[in-house]
């Protein structure tokens, strides 16, 4: 480690131990170093092989029987990105977050990514800002539920059904439910956590993002390139009330000329010693 790299190092903890409200702005270079490849840029799975249709929602509200049907081919047919995902285990970074959030360090991340690897890493007070991929939602009411969660109660909501089609009832998961399935709730329809290309993302996730920016007086970037709205928003608001800005990343971002600790590599490499200084600083 040279000299530079270790000054900032202790700079970024002693910014972090200052701050009243410290939340994180967490994009796609955290889950590559967990396997999962991104969308853009270099080696990205859309660089290669194209954008997916920009209407994905339109389409699925057009027809969702077909969009749930398409949904369960992609997730059963092991395609690379489906297999990354579910091979992909919480890396160092993600584990050091969480430490940083159980030392009341870290009050709040907002993740752009869709993995849960935060979750699984013990992380608690997240927003997923684009879905999450082990969660269902509806888009009436906006309830969510796990897939094994959703898949018993869509199980029993069929087994009272009195007008069941054979022809409309596929398994998922070894659990024969209607498609598309209804919203317990509601009766709305259900879909995917995850956002598709031209769906709004829900008030909810963007709500929760704007109150923890306002809070907050520290914003911790890591792993991503902070320039994608609406998500490059929430830096800006902490910069502008006058906080502070802590950026852990490969490459620069609009925010590195206003960053107070800037460190430049991989977070996985990066966060578990800014952890172990914070500790130091802690006792």
């Amino acid at each position: 480690m040279t000299s530079d790299i270790a000054s900032q190092i202790e700079e970024a903890a002693r910014v972090l131990v200052s701050a009243r409200y410290a939340i994180a702005l967490v994009g796609a270079g955290i889950s590559v170093e967990s396997g999962i490849r991104p969308f853009r840029g270099k080696g990205g799975l859309w660089t290669e092989k194209g954008e997916p249709p920009m209407d994905g929602y339109q389409r699925f509200m057009r027809d969702p029987a077909s969009g749930w049907r398409d949904m369960l081919a992609r997730r059963s047919s092991g395609d690379e990105f489906s297999k990354s995902l579910a091979a992909a285990e919480p890396n160092a970074a993600h584990r050091a977050m969480a430490r940083l959030e159980e030392l009341g360090v870290l009050r709040h991340v907002i993740s752009q990514n869709i993995d849960d690897l935060h979750f699984r890493a013990g992380s608690v007070s997240v927003t997923e800002i684009h879905g999450n991929r082990t969660k269902v939602r509806c888009v009436e009411c906006g309830a969510r539920w796990g897939w094994d969660q959703f898949l018993a109660l869509a199980a029993a909501q069929e087994s009272h059904s009195t007008d069941r089609d054979p022809t409309n009832v596929p398994e998922m998961g070894g659990v024969m439910v209607r498609v598309p399935p209804e919203c317990p709730q509601c009766a709305g329809i259900v879909k995917s956590d995850v956002v598709m290309f031209g769906e709004p993302i829900p008030q909810e996730f963007l709500a929760s993002c704007q109150r923890e920016a306002e809070l907050a007086d520290c914003c911790l970037i890591v792993g991503t390139s902070a320039a994608v709205v609406p998500a490059a928003y929430f830096p800006e608001i902490v910069l502008r009330a006058g906080g502070t800005i802590v950026e852990v990343n490969t490459e620069d971002t609009p925010f590195t000329p206003y960053a107070s600790a800037v460190l430049r590599g991989p977070a996985g490499e990066l966060l578990p010693p800014v952890l172990e200084a914070i500790e130091r600083l802690r006792t």
